[in-house]
């Protein structure tokens, strides 16, 4: 309903000209999605690539452009990750996938809902991957291995 409101108020903003709106500016909301954004690429730009001396930015498994996040409700954002992994076959596809969680829901500072999935065409199972890693019981299940969450720790924790 909020999203709702904040449309509706946008789009009688542009036809009275109400005060706030100024044409070629993003709308407030626009411009605080955009820093958000901003704020979770960086935030996964340094997850290092579990085989690889390199972090998913350098191998540009993840960009900027695959990161977006929407207002749902006052304060709360969806965040959407698409990534794609180095070769069709990864292996550790849907380990980079658990890492990306895994980190965001430490360091996001703000409240989310989050989705990642596989960019679509990267990778030959991808639909069973996107449903692994979206699939809150299965990431719990996975980090109760102690061998994968040490995995995870080396992959998500900042270089000194």
């Amino acid at each position: 309903m909020a999203l709702l409101r904040a449309l509706l108020s946008r789009a009688l903003g542009r036809v009275w000209g109400c005060p706030g709106h100024r044409p070629g500016h993003a709308p407030p909301s626009r411009a605080m999605e955009h820093d958000r954004a901003i704020e979770v690429y960086d935030i996964i730009r340094s997850i290092r690539d579990p085989e690889k001396p390199h972090t998913l930015e350098e191998l540009e498994v993840v960009t900027e452009g695959g990161v977006e996040v929407q207002e749902i409700a006052e304060d709360e954002y969806l965040v959407t990750i698409r990534f794609t992994p180095t070769v069709p076959h990864c292996s550790l596809a849907t380990l980079i996938g658990l890492c990306l969680r895994i980190k965001l829901q430490r360091c996001l500072p703000f409240r989310h809902k989050l989705e990642i999935y596989i960019s679509e065409g990267t990778h030959s199972t991808e639909e069973d991957i996107n449903k692994q890693i979206n699939d809150k019981e299965r990431v719990a299940a996975a980090m109760e291995n102690p061998a994968l969450r040490e995995l995870v720790e080396q992959c998500v924790t900042e270089p000194e």
